[in-house]
């Protein structure tokens, strides 16, 4: 019988994108909108050529920090860790 991996909610951090510091010097209503579709499009693309599809929840894009949260299991964790362009892969962390 196949054990199910649990899935749970990872951090993944970016390395210096010069064109994402760009977009996020721009701080019109433009560049804001830009800067989000760069990211959405730049995150999906990682996920997509490292990860199965359908195995993994993107939830969120952060714009602050390039970066964003899956929903993935520890052996995806690994894989993005290694994936070129990526700085840190951190579990979330409850706290009490």
């Amino acid at each position: 019988m196949a054990s199910q991996k649990t899935h749970e909610l990872y951090f993944v951090f970016m390395n210096f994108d010069p064109e994402y510091e760009r977009l996020r010097a721009d701080g019109t209503k433009g560049g804001t909108y830009e800067l989000d579709l760069y990211l959405s499009k730049k995150h999906a693309e990682l996920l997509a050529r490292t990860l199965e599809p359908g195995s993994y929840k993107k939830t969120l894009s952060l714009a602050i920090v390039d970066g964003f949260a899956v929903e993935i299991t520890d052996d995806q964790a690994n894989v993005l860790r290694s994936a070129k362009g990526v700085r840190l892969v951190e579990k979330n962390q409850e706290l009490a």
